[in-house]
Order: C-alpha cells, then sequence, then structure tokens
C-alpha cells in the first residue's frame, strides 16, 4: 500500500465522522455509512458496469471505471423512509403518518431508489454528503459525488437492508484529478 493510499483511507474516515456529526433534524439520526474494502470497490465497478450495459447507460459505464480507479470510497445512505414527525408535507403527503401508511404499502421497484422518502431525511442526507466531501477537499484529496455508484453500492446490500437512498464518494490522491476530464 502507498502512503498516498494510506492517507486517502484515513481521510474516508474522516469524512465518515464528518457526515456522522453533521446536523439532522431533530437530532435523529438515520444517517448509514460504510467504507469499502478493496474487494468491494472492485465488485461495485462490476456491478456499475453491468447495470450501464443492461439499461444503455454510458454514464454508470463512466462511473464504473472512476470506481475502479479509486483509492477508497465512501458510502452515505439513509434510512428515509422514517419520518421526521412535523407533518410539513415536503414529501407529498400531508401527514407523516400518510407517508408511514405509503411507506408499508410500498413494493417492488425498479427504479434506482425506492420512494417514498421524508424530504427532511433527505436533506439531512445531502448536508451528511456535503460534510462528507468538504472533509475530503479539506484534506486536497480528489473526490466526487456520485448517484450511481451509490444507488448500486445500496443494491449490492453494502448499507443494510434499511437503506433507501445513498450515494458514493470515491477518493482519489494522484497527479492528476481521475474525476476530471471524463468521457462519456
Amino acid at each position: 500500500m502507498t502512503v498516498e493510499k494510506t492517507a486517502v483511507t484515513a481521510v474516508a474516515g474522516l469524512m465518515a465522522l464528518a457526515a456522522r456529526t453533521a446536523p439532522k433534524a431533530r437530532g435523529q439520526d438515520e444517517i448509514l455509512l460504510h467504507v469499502l474494502t478493496d474487494a468491494q470497490i472492485k465488485k461495485l465497478s462490476r456491478a456499475m458496469s453491468d447495470y450501464g450495459t443492461k439499461h444503455g447507460l454510458g454514464f454508470f459505464l463512466r462511473d464504473a471505471k472512476n470506481i475502479a480507479a479509486c483509492d477508497s470510497c465512501l458510502l452515505v445512505g439513509i434510512r428515509g423512509d422514517v419520518s421526521v414527525g412535523i407533518n410539513c408535507g415536503a414529501c407529498g403527503y400531508v401527514t407523516c403518518a400518510a407517508l408511514e401508511k405509503a411507506v408499508q404499502k410500498k413494493g417492488p421497484h425498479n427504479t434506482a431508489y425506492a420512494g417514498p422518502n421524508c424530504a427532511v431525511r433527505m436533506a439531512d442526507l445531502g448536508i451528511a454528503v456535503g460534510s462528507a466531501a468538504k472533509t475530503a477537499q479539506i484534506h486536497n484529496v480528489d473526490n466526487r459525488v456520485m448517484y450511481t455508484a451509490g444507488s448500486v453500492a445500496m443494491n449490492l446490500g453494502f448499507l443494510g437492508k434499511d437503506c433507501t437512498v445513498a450515494y458514493a464518494i470515491p477518493l482519489s490522491a494522484s497527479g492528476k484529478n481521475i474525476f476530471f476530464d471524463r468521457t462519456a
């Protein structure tokens, strides 16, 4: 392992810490975190390539190459179907009880994420992802927030069965940012 890879892995841990301690609605923490192992990174890259090929989505293939080349990768997900209990209506339901009832009825889906999700929880996820990416930037680690890798990682079960939405933040330390000048 190179000194850079060791440092990047340490930064992934600091990013997880930043995501964990990021502000959350009503102080309720539904964030899920996982730093991928090298074997999981390879598995994720292959699954993203398979998904992109199967669905004709070239940007999944492009992102799979970035995942394969990264030094580490943090997954940030959330139990988004757990309501906050404030009846704000942002999820599209009049009450949190109505959202919870819809969650109980949800079945199989053919999309990257399964809804419905509490909009306030989605904001919590965004704040956690932003805090993690900021931490990578502070430590000069190249990174990119990827819905593609997060959704496939979630469906591979890397964040557990309760995760409803996830993002991946692959990390790299090299002479040139691998997440810049991407093709496809």
